[in-house]
Order: structure tokens, then sequence, then C-alpha cells
């Protein structure tokens, strides 16, 4: 599967983006998707995933709270509405795929860059 990230840009604290990870091929609904982020001169760090069938989220503690993941399988589309955005969630975005609930990330979407100024 290709992963296409989009949706980052330039916005105040206190403001909202939504993040949306398209993705190619008709099997986008056998793949449990996660957001990640990485942040100038820190390592990638895990945001938020979403099983395969949308029931089941988990969140980085940093944005629970804030942050909402969803997927919509028809349109073969993960999304993350990012809400009371701070300078702190500065980064680089990536989504990423995988069939395995226990395995690791198999495919990454090209990143798209938020930045939440003060």
């Amino acid at each position: 599967v290709q992963l296409q990230a989009s949706g980052g840009g330039l916005v105040q604290a206190g403001g909202s983006l939504r993040l949306s990870c398209a993705a190619s091929g008709r099997t986008f609904n056998f793949y449990h998707m996660g957001w990640f982020r990485q942040a100038p001169g820190k390592e990638r760090e895990f945001v938020a995933a979403i099983n395969w069938s949308g029931d089941t989220t988990l969140y980085a503690d940093s944005v629970k709270g804030r942050f909402s993941i969803s997927r919509d399988n028809a349109k073969t589309t993960a999304y993350m509405q990012m809400n009371r955005l701070e300078p702190e969630d500065t980064a680089v975005y990536y989504c990423a795929a995988k069939r395995a609930l226990r395995s690791d990330y198999e495919y990454w979407g090209q990143g798209t860059l938020v930045t939440v100024s003060s």
C-alpha cells in the first residue's frame, strides 16, 4: 500500500489542523493505521493509532484529549484531527500502516510538516 499524507501547515497555538493519509489499493481496510511525528533534533515518536475497523484507538499521553484519529475505509483514508495545538506539537507528521496488530509498521507516507507558532 502507498500512503500520501497531507494537511500540514502553519497554525497559531490553540488552533486546529486535520491531517489526512490517503492510501492506494483496495485492501486499505486490512491495515491498522498509525500517526508518528518527528520534531527537529528529536527521534520519531508515536502519536496515535487506529485498528482496521476503526473501533479501537490509542494515543500518546502528550496528545490525549486534543488529537483524534479516525478512518474512512470507503475512502481509503485515515485522518487525525488536532485541536488545541501547542508549539511542542511542531514536527513532521507521518502516517504508517501495518497488517498485523503486534508487528512493526510496514508502510510509511512521506510526511507533512506541522508548525505551531506561539
